[in-house]
């Protein structure tokens, strides 16, 4: 089984948004005009063998880019191959804080999401430990991403290190880093061996582009703290897993990795059965 613990399915707003607009002289990717269909998302999950993705909302500054309801409709379009994860506004916390409980407990999402650099603050910063509060009480896990930024913007509230506070603040939140958290991925390893309950996901990478520490770290204590992800539609799932053999990642490592590691920290386990 494969699970893509880092994914989102796009609206036109989201892929249109000119935060994203540096990328473009990379990927050379046309602004889209049309939405993309569910179909499309679900083809890409099907060419990698990718059983289940876990797709977030985008909530930034003043827009939101795709919306909890957005995901939530998503969802049921492909209720067996999708689940849920939640973004909030940081400017609103008592509007956070029910509008995470409401996503889990009637839109059965099974997680949170928040990205520091696109509110150019910290994890560490006052606005995000209700949202911390919400998901301990809940139980779900809140993502993050560490690591540079893409976009044109500042890279140091990725920096893994600050979850270092936030994980002695909330020792029982479980906390998930997407994006390994290049350049930082030694920094990103120190802390999640440190904390019981923080992990890192491989979004944004391609299994070749993946660090050889982080790798070495897979095969021996950080077998049960690395989680796979794409970032679809950055990357697609069968590019991220195409090198994924030269690993040398042996049977238990690889299930671990692809889906056992997310399943537990997710609680999904009993839901797929």
């Amino acid at each position: 089984m494969i699970v893509d613990a880092w994914a989102q399915h796009p609206t036109l707003r989201h892929m249109s948004d000119p935060i994203f607009d540096s990328l473009r002289r990379w990927s050379r990717d046309a602004i889209p005009t049309d939405e993309l269909p569910v179909s499309t998302t679900i083809t890409m999950m099907d060419e990698a063998n990718v059983d289940l993705s876990l797709i977030s909302a985008w909530e930034a500054p003043y827009r939101t880019m795709i919306s909890n309801d957005e995901v939530a409709g998503f969802v049921a379009e492909a209720p067996d191959r999708l689940r849920g994860v939640a973004s909030v506004d940081l400017a609103k916390p008592m509007a956070a804080v029910r509008e995470i409980r409401r996503c889990v407990e009637e839109l059965g999402f099974v997680g949170v999401r928040v990205l520091p650099w696109l509110w150019e603050t910290p994890p560490t910063d006052r606005r995000f430990y209700p949202v911390y509060v919400a998901c301990c009480e809940l139980d779900v896990p809140f993502c993050t991403q560490i690591g540079h930024t893409g976009p044109l913007m500042p890279s140091e509230p990725g920096r893994p290190i600050h979850l270092d506070q936030v994980a002695i603040d909330f020792p029982e939140l479980k906390i998930v880093g997407g994006h390994i958290g290049y350049p930082w991925t030694e920094e990103a390893i120190a802390v999640a061996t440190k904390h019981e309950n923080v992990y890192i996901d491989t979004s944004a990478y391609t299994a070749k582009r993946y660090p050889p520490r982080l790798v070495e770290f897979m095969k021996t204590n950080g077998r049960h703290k690395v989680l796979f992800g794409t970032n679809w539609p950055m990357i697609p799932p069968a590019k991220c897993l195409a090198d994924l053999d030269a690993l040398g990642l042996d049977d238990d490592t690889s299930e671990a990795f692809l889906s056992g590691n997310a399943l537990r920290i997710y609680r999904m386990g009993s839901s797929l059965t």
